[in-house]
Formats: structure tokens, C-alpha cells, sequence
């Protein structure tokens, strides 16, 4: 398995740290956004894939999460969260000027993902939303509450591999504490603002989405997805997968058919 190469990137948000999988022979870029709680060590396993298909992979643990700085999983406006991919873009752009780019996006970084091919799709090659937080998000009806609960994740929501849920468990880097209230209404804020800000174009956009997935449910994202796909659109649900399909039981059929449209537009 790869190793990455970790880089400290001041930004309006903090330090961020950025991971790097080389590939000395790249012919294109691409850049990872992860999921709310987690961090980029939980993506091996995809940059190698990835670097496989011909790519270099950069990513970096947003503020607040993995090895950034920043309050744990504090997040008062996304929007500088967005801000923060295009300084991994630029920064990998300058180091592989004149290959494409494309953006995979999990779950929050989905969000995220989405929200940056509205404002700068015209720059991207492709961009891939796997289990992406659309539409609506019935977790941020938690901010409506006097006290969030502090209840640990059902891992098994993740993956049908128990493995998974486990390793999730264990890791010292994801977030096992309570939502905060602020996410919460960042969340909510973010989803409303790309609801209503118009469609992604001619950007040619991968929605991946476990059929089985509880922590984000299929239906509210399919209304947002709708809601802002453009003109070059491809879909795959997979029946039984729950939220993390890179780390389900069919995650090299997931992983096969997102380096097969990349390939047809790279």
C-alpha cells in the first residue's frame, strides 16, 4: 500500500496537513475530500487504486479533523472549508502543471465537492460525490434540540464488513464525541446555499450511493443531487451497501466504476 507524504498548508482556517501519494509517472490529479469526523489516513487503500488508474493524489484533513489544527469537528461556515480544497488544488497544480483534475468527495466532502464544482467546475476535468450530504440532512435537525445527545456511531452503518466498523472504533484520529451545535447549522446553511445556487454545468459528475446507507440516506440526496446535476451526469446505487462504500464488501466494484469515468474523461 502507498504511503503519503504529509505537508503543513497555512490557510484562513489554520494549519492544515496535506497528504501527498506520489506518482511519478501521473497523468492526471486527484484530490480527496473526506468525510465529517474522519481523516485522510482512512483513504490508503483509494489512492492506491487510484494511483493504479495513473493519477497523484493529494488530500488534506480538514481543519478541525485528523492531524489539522483547529477545534475537534468545529465548523461555523463552510464556505473556508471550500476555500481550503482550492489551496490543495492550486498547490498540486503547481507541481503537475497542465494535467487535469478531479474531485472525489465522501459523505460531508461531498458537500464540500459539490459546493466547488458550482463555483469552480469550469477548471475541473470530472467530479465524483460518493454518499454525499444533498439536498437535506435529517442529522441537522439535532441543532433544534436543548442538549445533543452524546451518542457514539452505530459503526455498523458504515460497512457490511465488520472490519470496518471496527478499525472506525479504534482509530484515535476520527471524532467519537457529540455533534456540535454550530456544525450543525453550518451544515444546514451549506446544504440551503447549494440547493439554490444553480447547477454544475457541463461538469461531468460520478453520484456513487450505498442503497442501504443510514447515516445519509439515499432519497434526501437524490432530491439535491437533482436539484444541481448538470448536463453530463452518471449514477451507480448498489444495492445492500451501506455509507462507506470505499470500505464496503463490493468496494472494488465501486472503485472500478469511478476509475471507469474517469478514464473516459481524463
Amino acid at each position: 500500500m502507498s504511503q503519503s507524504t504529509r505537508t503543513a498548508l497555512e490557510a484562513s482556517t489554520g494549519t492544515l496537513i496535506l497528504h501527498t501519494w506520489p506518482n511519478a509517472q501521473a497523468s492526471w490529479i486527484a484530490i480527496l475530500v473526506h468525510g465529517y469526523g474522519e481523516h485522510l489516513g482512512r483513504y490508503e487503500h483509494v489512492a492506491d487504486r487510484l494511483i493504479a488508474a495513473g493519477a497523484v493524489v493529494y488530500g488534506a484533513d480538514h481543519a478541525g479533523h485528523g492531524n489539522s489544527s483547529g477545534e475537534p469537528v468545529l465548523i461555523d461556515d463552510f464556505e473556508p472549508v471550500v476555500a481550503d480544497v482550492r489551496l490543495v488544488v492550486d498547490y498540486a497544480e503547481s507541481r503537475h502543471p497542465g494535467l487535469p483534475v478531479v474531485i472525489i468527495g465522501h459523505s460531508m466532502g461531498g458537500m464540500i465537492a459539490a459546493r466547488y464544482g458550482q463555483l469552480y467546475g469550469r477548471e475541473l476535468t470530472a467530479l465524483v460525490l460518493s454518499g454525499p450530504v444533498l439536498g437535506s440532512w435529517h442529522v441537522t435537525e439535532l441543532a433544534d434540540l436543548p442538549e445533543i445527545p452524546n451518542e457514539p456511531l452505530d459503526t455498523s452503518t458504515l460497512s457490511r464488513d465488520p472490519k470496518v466498523g471496527q478499525a472506525y472504533a479504534e482509530d484515535t484520529l476520527v471524532w467519537h464525541g457529540p455533534f456540535k451545535r454550530v456544525t450543525l447549522l453550518a451544515f444546514a446553511d451549506e446544504l440551503e446555499l447549494i440547493n439554490n445556487d444553480g447547477d454544475l454545468g457541463e461538469l461531468p459528475t460520478l453520484w456513487v450511493h450505498g442503497e442501504a446507507d443510514q447515516l445519509v440516506p439515499i432519497d434526501p440526496t437524490r432530491v439535491g443531487i437533482m436539484a444541481i446535476r448538470g448536463s453530463q451526469f452518471t449514477q451507480h446505487t448498489y444495492p445492500g451497501a451501506r455509507h462507506e462504500i470505499f470500505n464496503e464488501t463490493n468496494a472494488d466494484e465501486v472503485l472500478d466504476d469511478v476509475v471507469t469515468f474517469i478514464s473516459d474523461h481524463v
